[in-house]
């Protein structure tokens, strides 16, 4: 598949964007080893979801899709999973492989982690070294997927520094803490989303936190409840762009997420000049929401700060694109973790503004991307959802059509992508390739 997508003017709209993939990911698995039942409201039906909620139910959970984005979850509690007939396929998600890991190590069976072409390729030392010194057991291909946990491993609880900032590695520590014996503690660099921390405490997990140190102690109870999942941030930030950059547009999303470990990309894009405001901000259970109103602005480049990094990680092929359209040149560093995440983001990115006609110069983690004006022509995703939806966004924005190949991996974060930007008046159709 592939967008075709044909320079537009846009219209003043408001729109929704389906749910946080993260809180979905966690909903799933908590609301699993929790006793009692898990309703989920905005539930993600997007596929990486999808994948971690057959794995539940391959493990014994029972599961309904009410509908589409409604699901309940009948939890068997911390010891309650079985063991799966086969290998977890988790599709294309990093995030379930690595937080699943930490929750199977602690189960008394043997399991297999395994997903697609892009995932199996993915680093995941970075969770097998912290596990392992808790005591798992945990085989590898060198380092990469498919992941063999080898059950009945007694844990202990650590206190462990991150080496690099990173949510999915903290929450497969701390998950892999309620089966561990005493505290387990996770050491921050940075600040990274904290979506864990807060379902697990609506849960009824007593999560301690002092400073940039995150602690749980082992062998305590979830207990099931009610889950509203906002609208995802991230998916937002492709509405966002498209408004931010277009000639004239006044667009509200509603419901986001606004966790404020999320919000880096906010912060960067009105440090650039975006109109953005955040308006009639309220909680869904423990998770700060707001509706998102973005104007078109003049954007300007500059250096975007490395203590935003963290907040922002996932949004970064977005900011690539904000930063073509601005005026200037916009420096970005310390993003080497966006050259494994499900392509090399920074090497993705770069070679589909060139193609664009953008000026983009590389350097091990990070990039100078100097503003222009979009070109036509045919741009690869390289098999990165967001990849693929920034370079159609751009393509809105460009002089000429702009064609983006090998897009069907759009579905597994945002399904309704197109129908979305078409709510917005952009022409974009989907093609075969």
């Amino acid at each position: 598949m592939q967008f075709q997508v044909t320079p537009s003017a846009l219209n003043d709209a408001t729109v929704t964007v389906p749910g946080d993939k993260s809180v979905s990911h966690r909903a799933l698995m908590l609301g699993s080893i929790a006793e009692g039942r898990t309703n989920v409201s905005g539930f993600l039906a997007g596929e990486d979801c999808l994948a971690t909620l057959a794995a539940m139910q391959s493990m014994g959970v029972s599961i309904e899709q009410d509908d589409a984005t409604d699901i309940t979850i009948d939890g068997v509690g911390l010891q309650g999973l079985g063991m799966p007939d086969g290998p977890l396929d988790l599709g294309n998600s990093g995030t379930a492989m690595r937080l699943m890991a930490g929750m199977l190590c602690g189960q008394a069976f043997d399991s297999v982690l395994t997903g697609d072409e892009s995932l199996i390729s993915r680093p995941m030392r970075r969770i097998i070294s912290p596990l392992g010194t808790m005591g798992a057991r945990i085989d590898s291909r060198n380092g990469l997927p498919p992941l063999t946990i080898h059950g009945g491993s007694a844990l202990q609880g650590i206190d462990y520094n991150l080496p690099i900032a990173s949510a999915q590695v903290k929450s497969a520590v701390l998950l892999a803490g309620l089966y561990a014996a005493g505290e387990t503690s996770v050491v921050e660099p940075a600040v990274t989303r904290d979506h864990t921390e807060r379902m697990l405490g609506s849960m009824g997990v007593a999560v301690n936190k002092s400073g940039n140190r995150i602690s749980v102690e082992g062998r305590q109870t979830l207990k099931g409840c009610a889950v509203q999942v906002p609208a995802d941030l991230s998916s937002a930030a492709f509405v966002i762009l498209a408004a931010l950059i277009a000639d004239k547009a006044d667009v509200l999303i509603e419901n986001v997420g606004v966790n404020p470990t999320r919000t880096g990309i906010i912060d960067i894009l009105q440090a650039m000049g975006a109109d953005i405001s955040l308006e009639q901000p309220r909680l869904l259970g423990q998770e700060p929401v707001a509706d998102i109103r973005v104007r078109s602005s003049v954007l300007h480049g500059g250096p975007v700060a490395p203590a935003l990094v963290s907040l922002a990680i996932d949004e970064f092929p977005v900011l690539f694109v904000a930063a073509a359209a601005a005026k200037g040149k916009t420096t970005f560093s310390g993003i080497g973790e966006l050259r494994v995440k499900e392509s090399d983001r920074i090497a993705a990115m770069a070679s589909g503004l060139r193609t664009l006609g953008i000026n983009v110069e590389e350097s091990p983690d990070g990039a100078v991307v100097h503003g222009g004006r979009f070109s036509g022509g045919v741009v690869e995703s390289h098999g990165d959802h967001r990849i693929a939806m920034s370079l159609a966004v751009a393509g809105a924005n460009a002089q000429e059509p702009v064609t983006v190949r090998n897009v069907a991996v759009v579905d597994t974060s945002f399904p309704g992508f197109c129908d979305c930007l078409a709510a917005l008046n952009i022409d974009i159709q989907v093609l075969a390739e």
